[in-house]
C-alpha cells in the first residue's frame, strides 16, 4: 500500500531534500521539492521544519511553506497551505504545534502559532495564532476551546480570542 501513497512520498522525498538543504545546497533541492510536486501534487519547501510523522492524507494541492515549522504527529487534508503573507526575509510562515489536524482546504497565513492539539476546519482562512486545544473555523477564522479537550488542557477563557 505505501508504495502508491502519495503523501508518503512526499515525506520521503522531503527529508532527503531537507538533508541536502541544511548542508548548504539549494539547487538539488529544490529540484526534487518541484519534481516531487510534479509527480505526487505535493509541495513541500525543503527548508520547512517537519517533526516525526507527518500526515498528508489525500494530498493533492498541499503546499508547505520555506519558514513553516510543523510539530510531531501532524494531520493535514488536501488543499492545505501553510504559506506567508509577504516576502519579508526571516519566519514568515506558520508553525504548528504538536498533533494538529488542518483540514481540506484550509489556509494558515503568515508567521503565526497554533499551539498542540488545535484543530482546523475545511475551508478556514487562519491568519492569527491560536492557543493550544483550540478549534478555528471561519474567514477569517476564529479560536474557541476544543471539545474533548482534558479539563487540566484548557487555558483561561481569557486566553482565547476572536481571529
Amino acid at each position: 500500500m505505501f508504495f502508491i501513497y502519495s503523501g508518503l512520498h512526499a515525506v520521503w522525498w522531503y527529508r532527503i531534500s531537507h538533508a541536502l538543504w541544511r548542508r548548504g545546497l539549494r539547487f538539488l533541492p529544490r529540484a526534487i521539492s518541484q519534481l516531487t510536486r510534479f509527480f505526487t501534487g505535493i509541495e513541500i519547501h525543503p527548508g520547512a521544519t517537519i517533526g516525526r510523522r507527518l500526515f498528508i492524507d489525500h494530498g493533492m494541492g498541499v503546499v508547505i511553506g520555506e519558514t513553516s515549522v510543523i510539530g510531531d504527529d501532524v494531520h493535514l487534508y488536501h488543499q492545505v497551505t501553510l504559506g506567508g503573507t509577504g516576502h519579508d526575509r526571516g519566519k514568515r510562515h506558520p508553525t504548528l504545534g504538536d498533533r494538529v489536524v488542518v483540514g481540506a482546504g484550509a489556509k494558515v497565513l503568515g508567521d503565526i502559532e497554533l499551539g498542540h492539539d488545535c484543530a482546523v476546519g475545511s475551508n478556514a482562512v487562519v491568519v492569527r495564532s491560536a492557543p493550544p486545544w483550540s478549534t478555528l473555523t471561519g474567514i477569517p477564522a476564529e479560536a474557541r476551546p476544543r471539545r474533548g479537550a482534558p479539563l487540566a488542557e484548557l487555558p483561561d477563557e481569557a486566553d482565547f480570542y476572536v481571529i
